[in-house]
């Protein structure tokens, strides 16, 4: 294995995250060198690290001279620049692999005092693949709190009137900002944020990010796209529900069947060794015989804002969206990859339909994470 630098925050930057589990709000090095894990960070965060990463070793910036730089009248930046360059000489690291997110800065201060970097995203994308036990841990914390918001909005859901305007609850107007701050308070009792979420309805939701907006009428669709961060762990869920508060149109009934199958169709095959994109062609295998479009029967160059726009998938972790691709690029699926299952069906101006599963991808098969009801009325 190549020795390894990343530089960043583990609130912010996934591939530090994964190697270093405990929330750090300011930038440190993580180094690899053979066997060994290295953190070179502040006393600060010595206790916390030292505790819940027991399996890391730690160098305290002092062991590089901090105290004497400090001395000399640099600028913080200027003395985390050097102490670099003392850990990579302290190490015996000449030539080390980074992610693309390295810093330009700290690249070029090191390549100027000796050291080779090479970018190389495919191995820091690969190594977070297979979750650890904590990070499953925190997705299925968020995928409960994902299941419990949907509870709380179906029971406001369940409780409206039309009122003329749309509908109304207990008197006020049922909107989608309404929705998400029912969500949002869910949310902060299982730990977890998520105040990016889509809850849209009409029109909108033919549009894929339409985060939503407004009063929600009776009889139209209406998209719950939830993807919250458990806050212990930085990982994430993502799920989507549909419901019509109403009656459906034989429209959406269809596009809810179709979906399901697709739904269902798609989870049976994840197992090992099977490409993302197989997947994908096989929902749009289905959609196509029932006469919708999507990017694999599309005409080149057609700008696609109707029927199956959009992948089928994406690996779930300590990002959102981040390996495995499952849509016209597919990756070969590996044990302890959580991917999204998300097919939909569209129609521009009028809306749209959603649903989408989390699953845990085991050693011979497959877990659906997600244990929710797929019913289109509340």
């Amino acid at each position: 294995m190549p020795d390894v630098l990343i530089y960043g925050d583990t609130i912010r930057l996934p591939e530090l995250r994964h190697e270093v589990p405990v929330p750090i709000p300011d930038p440190f090095l993580y180094a690899e060198k053979g066997k060994r894990r290295i953190a070179v960070l502040h006393s600060l965060e010595i206790p916390r690290v030292r505790e819940d990463a027991p399996d890391l070793e730690i160098v305290p910036l002092e062991d590089l001279g901090s105290d004497e730089l400090f001395t000399q009248g640099l600028q913080g930046w200027e003395v985390m620049l050097e102490l670099a360059v003392r850990a990579c000489r302290e190490l015996g690291i000449e030539r080390a692999t980074v992610p693309e997110s390295f810093p330009l800065g700290h690249a070029d201060h090191l390549r100027a005092n000796g050291m080779e970097l090479v970018v190389d995203r495919d191995l820091f994308d690969d190594r977070r693949r297979s979750k650890n036990e904590t990070e499953l841990h925190g997705i299925r914390n968020a995928q409960t709190a994902c299941e419990a918001a949907l509870d709380a909005s179906r029971e406001l859901l369940r409780r409206a009137r039309p009122n003329g305007a749309g509908l109304e609850v207990d008197g006020e107007p049922l909107t989608c900002e309404r929705l998400k701050r029912v969500i949002e308070e869910v949310f902060a009792d299982h730990q977890v944020e998520g105040s990016d979420m889509i809850v849209s309805h009409g029109p909108q939701t033919a549009v894929g990010h339409n985060m939503g907006s407004g009063q929600i009428g009776p009889d139209e669709p209406i998209v719950f796209d939830l993807f919250p961060r458990d806050k212990t762990t930085g990982c994430y869920a993502d799920m989507t529900r549909t419901y019509v508060v109403g009656e459906p149109s034989d429209e959406v009934k269809e596009w809810h069947r179709l979906v399901k199958e697709a739904l269902d169709t798609s989870t049976a095959g994840v197992k090992p060794g099977v490409n993302g994109r197989r997947l994908y062609e096989e929902v749009c295998e289905i959609f196509h015989g029932a006469g919708y479009k999507t990017q694999l029967n599309k005409e080149p160059g057609e700008v696609l804002e109707d029927g199956f726009f959009h992948g089928l998938g994406h690996g779930v972790g300590l990002e959102v969206h981040e390996l495995p691709s499952m849509g016209r690029i597919g990756h070969e699926l590996v044990p302890g990859d959580v991917v999204t299952i998300e097919p939909g069906l569209y129609r521009a101006g009028y809306g749209g339909l959603r649903l989408e599963d989390l699953v845990l991808v085991t050693k011979d098969g497959y877990e659906v994470l997600t244990d929710y009801p797929y019913d289109l009325t509340p």
